[in-house]
């Protein structure tokens, strides 16, 4: 009985903090989170209606069906009730419905799972392009080509984010999440990613759950992806393929602010780098959350 009081317990605190932490868990995981991050997105808004108005619904009246059925063969067809069972093998009705009903629900689904996926994979016109290359020491590095090339034709703003040793990290920063320098875009702008690895690397894949993405960096391969922001925040997201010793240490951290503020960044990380870069927009994003405050 204790287990069960325990259990019932926990799945009514899920329930609860589920729900009310779903909305918190914007750009990163939080603790008894239920459901899929908060969407940032026009791509992971549409999953998220896909998944929870279309693929919910039907799944919780199929599992209800067939909980039904078990419970009345369970109650109808025992021993004790049905000592004569019957002989019948088939029945037409039957067995008409149970191939077409299921057709008809995959017919259902695929209409718009395949009006997502097209959607997601036809990239629009990008108002800017960053060059995400997966390392074989674990880490990614970014170029960012629209803030200028050099004379042999590579981008002026490269720079390799690290994972964020815990003793450095600040309030709020999740551990194994962010990394020392993010990755910084403009709000409300079509950004689009060209994924590759290094040619002497592994697969691994970039992946924000709450933009809805994930695409593979296969070496030597360049796969296109896109996303457009339309909230401002700090996103994270990890390697989702199985990479190799240090797979849970290669995390993603992307940063979406204004495009004031993004100008900002862009100045500053061509000529003082992308440590100095990301000092100097943490301090200016302090300033304006002060002067919000009034303070």
């Amino acid at each position: 009985m204790r287990i069960v009081g325990n259990l019932a317990a926990i799945l009514a605190l899920a329930a609860s903090s589920g729900g009310a932490m779903a909305a918190d868990g914007m750009g990163q995981p939080v603790p008894w989170q239920i459901g899929l991050q908060g969407a940032a997105t026009p791509v992971a808004e549409d999953i998220h209606w896909f998944h929870n108005a279309l693929l919910l619904p039907i799944t919780t009246v199929i599992t209800l069906f067939v909980l039904g059925l078990l419970i009345a063969v369970i109650v109808k067809f025992n021993a004790k009730s049905n000592p004569k069972p019957s002989k019948t093998t088939h029945n037409t009705f039957i067995e008409i419905v149970w191939t077409v009903v299921p057709i008809l629900i995959l017919v259902v689904i695929a209409i718009p799972s395949f009006r997502l996926l097209y959607f997601q994979r036809d990239i629009p016109q990008a108002d800017m392009t960053i060059k995400a290359i997966g390392n074989p020491s674990w880490d990614w590095t970014y170029e960012y080509p629209d803030l200028g090339t050099n004379e042999d034709g590579s981008a002026k703003v490269s720079f390799t984010a690290y994972l964020k040793e815990k003793d450095k990290l600040e309030p709020g920063e999740p551990w194994l999440l962010a990394t020392d320098v993010p990755v910084v875009v403009p709000v409300n702008k079509t950004i689009k990613m060209i994924i590759t690895s290094d040619p002497e690397g592994i697969i691994h894949a970039w992946t924000i759950p709450s933009f809805g993405m994930k695409i593979d960096a296969i070496p030597g391969r360049l796969n296109e992806d896109w996303f457009k922001a339309t909230i401002e925040g700090t996103y994270y997201g990890q390697c989702s393929e199985l990479c190799g010793k240090n797979h849970a240490f290669m995390p993603i951290e992307v940063r979406v602010v204004s495009e004031a503020d993004f100008n900002a960044w862009a100045e500053k990380v061509k000529t003082a780098g992308a440590e100095e870069a990301r000092k100097f927009l943490a301090e200016r994003m302090a300033s304006k959350s002060r002067v919000a405050q009034g303070q």
